[in-house]
């Protein structure tokens, strides 16, 4: 057993684990906060864009919602265990932070050997809907409505994808394709964007890359720390024999 002259010494050392243990979870609770809503922002207002990647890509926001979920109950939970100074809590807190850690380190992995996948699905899924382009309110003949009045395109490689549909044929190029608001629908390639939509989503994408890239190696980072701390606090508290009065 320690004597009271070292867990005396060691009480300061604990209380400062303690202090920033506590300021990494407060931290860490406020990015569970951001997921979720970034999940619920995405699920009310971006689902049209993932229908065009994949039909699976819709349950992205509900990934979103429920990391952020887990982190904010984790982070209520690391501040807890550190505030009652408990090791085997502390423990715990700090095998759930590895374990996030993990699913975050396969899931970049994931994304980075699928990322010409996912072009590929994106192009694809954008020549299908154009072929059965309806402006009538399908959901995604809507998104390719918001992307082309966005970017300023039209078509997939270029205007000329329009001329093979039956839209086409029938009213000529939507509304989207125009370079200047409330056009009426034409047949005048003088009037639409001549560039295409996908070079032009994948360029903003591939830019954005490197930004998601460097945040998400920030906070796997700021997670190693946090999984630091919990050990080596839980580890002073246990061979002290540390005790909140």
């Amino acid at each position: 057993m320690a004597s009271p002259s070292r867990r005396l010494q060691t009480k300061p050392v604990i209380t400062c684990f303690k202090s920033v243990l506590l300021i990494f979870t407060f931290i860490f609770w406020i990015t569970g906060v951001i997921l979720l809503a970034i999940g619920l922002w995405g699920k009310v207002s971006l689902e049209n864009y993932f229908s065009l990647l994949n039909e699976k890509a819709t349950n992205v926001p509900f990934v979103l919602i429920g990391t952020g979920t887990v982190i904010i109950l984790l982070g209520t939970f690391g501040c807890f265990a550190t505030c009652r100074a408990s090791a085997w809590m502390l423990k715990l807190y700090a095998m759930f932070l590895t374990l996030i850690f993990l699913v975050e380190l396969v899931a970049a992995i994931v994304g980075f050997v699928f990322r010409h996948e996912i072009k590929n699905s994106f192009k694809n899924n954008y020549e299908e809907t154009i072929k059965q382009y309806n402006s009538t309110g399908d959901y995604r003949s809507d998104a390719v409505d918001k992307i082309q009045n966005t970017l300023h395109c039209c078509g997939v490689t270029d205007y000329r994808d329009w001329k093979d549909t039956n839209y086409y044929l029938e009213k000529g190029f939507p509304k989207s394709c125009c370079k200047l608001e409330n056009c009426s629908p034409q047949r005048d390639a003088d009037k639409v964007n001549n560039e295409g939509c996908f070079i032009k989503v994948m360029t903003i994408i591939e830019s954005e890359m490197g930004v998601v890239a460097g945040i998400s190696f920030g906070v796997a980072c700021f997670q190693l720390i946090g999984i630091f701390l919990a050990y080596c606090l839980s580890r002073a508290i246990t061979n002290n024999q540390y005790e909140i009065v």
